[in-house]
């Protein structure tokens, strides 16, 4: 499966963000705390170098917490900041806010021998379609200021939002990148629902969410599903998952595309509980890009 998607939209917000860049003092790059490799975008990496950095690990409820404690000790080797988070329940916020602080303190006691003191923190929130940045936003607002959507590609422009006195943040379209070169990363991207259903194949997802599980969650399988022994075939798992719900069609044959799209639909609505699907100590060389 080749899965390249690049709206115009994201084109033109890369170029917004390479112009607005200079009027920050620090980068916010959401991550989705399941996927932290598969949900960066390598094109960030160029249109922000040079700017302090604070990686959030957004969704960190729906994560592998003990995975999502690696992968903060992975960003620390790098020298990045990282803290999980989530939009939804709260939590990290306060942490975030503080390193927030921390990592500008330099610049803010330059501007305050200028004479400069009052002004507030510049953010920019950069992050994929669909990773919940303004879910973030408006938490941090207190207030709805930024459209909310459970499919990528809601916001379309930028703009700036003030949170309380301290800090103003620059709201971004999320930014796929043109083609992905390692398709297991699309594959990533599609489970947690970054990229659009409508281009994909629900019995490609379900199989690669099947063949992780038996791997990495093989009792929560065997517990959702009533599953004995798991089957060494992800395809004839997903079948013995079909007729033990029943999904038959005609002839008795079971009906695969039912079957694999419930089974993606209950891993995006919990029913399989935390999950990560990637681990810092397995991962594959960093995204690249290609137009």
């Amino acid at each position: 499966m080749m899965i390249q998607w690049f709206p115009g939209h994201m084109a033109k917000a890369k170029r917004q963000i390479i112009e607005k860049v200079k009027l920050v003092d620090l980068v916010m790059e959401l991550l989705d705390a399941r996927i932290p490799l598969s949900s960066r975008n390598p094109m960030i990496d160029e249109m922000v170098k040079g700017k302090p950095r604070l990686i959030l690990l957004n969704k960190s409820d729906l994560a592998d917490s003990i995975i999502t404690n690696e992968w903060v000790e992975f960003f620390k080797k790098q020298g990045i900041r990282a803290l999980p988070i989530s939009s939804t329940t709260g939590k990290g916020i306060k942490s975030m806010i503080t390193a927030s602080e921390e990592l500008v303190a330099e610049k803010k006691e330059a501007l305050m021998r200028k004479g400069i003191n009052k002004r507030a923190i510049r953010a920019m929130i950069l992050g994929i379609p669909n990773v919940g940045k303004s879910s973030l936003i408006n938490r941090l607002a207190g207030r709805i200021v930024a459209r909310i959507g459970d499919k990528p590609g809601v916001t379309k422009g930028q703009q700036w939002i003030k949170v309380g006195t301290s800090l103003e943040l620059l709201d971004t379209p999320g930014i796929l990148w043109p083609r992905f070169e390692d398709q297991e990363v699309g594959l990533r991207l599609a489970v947690t629902g970054a990229i659009k259903d409508e281009i994909l194949h629900f019995d490609e997802i379900a199989l690669f969410v099947i063949k992780y599980f038996a791997k990495y969650y093989p009792d929560r399988l065997k517990e959702r599903y009533q599953l004995g022994e798991l089957h060494d075939d992800p395809v004839e798992m997903i079948k013995q998952i079909g007729k033990l719900r029943g999904f038959l069609i005609s002839g008795g044959e079971i009906d695969f595309d039912r079957t694999a799209e419930m089974i993606v639909r209950e891993l995006r609505t919990g029913k399989l509980g935390p999950y990560s699907l990637e681990r810092p100590t397995i991962e594959p060389k960093p995204n690249t890009n290609t137009i």
